[in-house]
C-alpha cells in the first residue's frame, strides 16, 4: 500500500515540477522584451541587468531574512549560486553579445542542457533518462532555427568563449539548485534564490558601478511597438516577473524534476522570447523560427515524458521510511 501511494504521488509531483519549470521559462523569456525599451531609452545593457538583479534581491529580502540560517548551513552553495547562476550568466551573456550576434550567443548559451547531461552522467555518475538526452538534442536543434543562427554567423573567439561561459554558468544554475535539496543540510529553494540574487547583486554592483549611470530614463516613457508607456512598467515587469518569479519557480521545479529535464524545459525561454518580441516589439517571426519553436516544444515534451532512472532505483524500504 505504501509503495502504491508513493508511486501515485510521484506523477503529481512531476506535473507540478513541469508546471513550475514552464512558468519559469515563460517568465525568463519576457526579460529581453522588457529590457529592450529601457536600453533604447538610454540605459546601458549592464545597468539594466544590475537593475533587474538588484530590484529582485530587494524584493526577496524578507525571504532571505526568514531563512538567514542558510548562510551558516551552506555558505558555499549560496555563494556559488550567486556567482554562477545570477552574476555569471548575466555578465557572460552580455559580454558575448558585444562581440557576436545575439542569435549565435543565445544558441551557444542554450547548449547548457547537453552540457548539463554530460556533467550529471560523467561527473556525478548519475543515470540519465533517454527522454532527457533525446529532448536536449531536439531542443538545441530547434533553438538553432528560433535564433536563426545562419544570419550573421560570427566566430569571434572571445565572443564564443563568453557565450560558452554563460552556458557553463547555466549548468551551475541547475546543478546548484539540485544540490541545495540534497545532503545532511538541505536549504530551502526559496532561500537559494533569495541569497543567490542578493550575492549576485553585490557582485554586479562592484562590476557595473551603478552610481555612475544616468537613471533619468526611468522617470520618462518608452515605446513598445508604437505604443508609449511609463518606463517603470517594463522595469517592474523585468524585476518582479522576469526575475523574482522566474528564479523562484525555476529553482523549486528542480526539486520535482531531474536537473537535465528541468534544463531542457528551460529551452522554451527562447521560444517565449521570440514570440513576445513579435507581439510586443513588432519584431518579425519567420517560418524557420516557428518550425524551431515546435522543435523546442517537442524536445521539452520528450524530456519530461522520459522515465527518470534516479527515482526508480531507490529501494522500497527507503520510500516507505519517508
Amino acid at each position: 500500500m505504501l509503495s502504491s501511494t508513493a508511486s501515485s504521488a510521484r506523477p503529481s509531483g512531476r506535473t507540478l515540477g513541469l508546471t513550475l519549470a514552464l512558468v519559469s521559462a515563460v517568465a525568463f523569456g519576457g526579460s529581453g522584451t522588457a529590457a529592450k525599451p529601457l536600453i533604447e531609452a538610454g540605459l546601458s545593457p549592464l545597468h539594466v541587468v544590475w537593475l533587474r538583479v538588484t530590484g529582485a534581491a530587494v524584493a526577496l529580502l524578507p525571504i532571505a531574512y526568514r531563512h538567514r540560517d542558510a548562510v551558516l548551513r551552506r555558505p558555499g552553495l549560496l555563494l556559488g549560486f550567486g556567482l554562477l547562476a545570477v552574476a555569471g550568466v548575466q555578465a557572460c551573456y552580455f559580454a558575448a553579445i558585444s562581440r557576436i550576434p545575439v542569435g549565435v550567443a543565445l544558441l551557444i548559451e542554450y547548449l547548457g542542457p547537453p552540457l548539463l547531461i554530460g556533467y550529471v552522467k560523467f561527473v556525478q555518475r548519475r543515470p540519465i533518462g533517454r527522454g532527457a538526452a533525446i529532448g536536449a538534442g531536439v531542443a538545441v536543434t530547434g533553438l538553432a532555427c528560433v535564433v536563426e543562427v545562419w544570419n550573421g554567423l560570427s566566430f569571434d573567439a572571445l565572443g564564443v568563449l563568453f557565450a560558452l561561459g554563460a552556458a557553463c554558468c547555466q549548468v551551475g544554475y541547475f546543478v546548484l539548485a539540485d544540490a541545495g535539496r540534497r545532503g545532511e543540510r538541505p536549504v530551502d529553494p526559496l532561500a537559494v534564490s533569495a541569497f543567490g540574487l542578493l550575492i549576485g547583486a553585490v557582485l554586479l554592483t562592484a562590476f557595473t558601478r551603478p552610481w555612475q549611470a544616468d537613471w533619468s530614463p526611468l522617470g520618462g516613457s518608452v515605446v513598445m511597438n508604437g505604443h508609449t508607456l511609463p518606463a517603470l512598467l517594463p522595469a517592474a515587469w523585468m524585476v518582479l516577473v522576469a526575475t523574482v518569479l522566474a528564479y523562484l519557480t525555476g529553482v523549486v521545479s528542480v526539486g520535482y524534476l531531474s536537473p537535465p529535464v528541468a534544463g531542457v524545459v528551460a529551452n522554451l525561454e527562447a521560444v517565449v522570447a521570440t514570440v513576445l518580441a513579435w507581439v510586443l516589439l513588432g519584431e518579425h517571426l519567420g517560418l524557420p523560427q516557428i518550425a524551431g519553436g515546435l522543435l523546442v516544444l517537442a524536445g521539452a515534451f520528450a524530456a519530461q515524458t522520459g522515465k527518470a532512472p534516479e527515482t526508480t532505483d531507490v529501494p522500497a524500504p527507503e520510500r516507505a521510511s519517508v
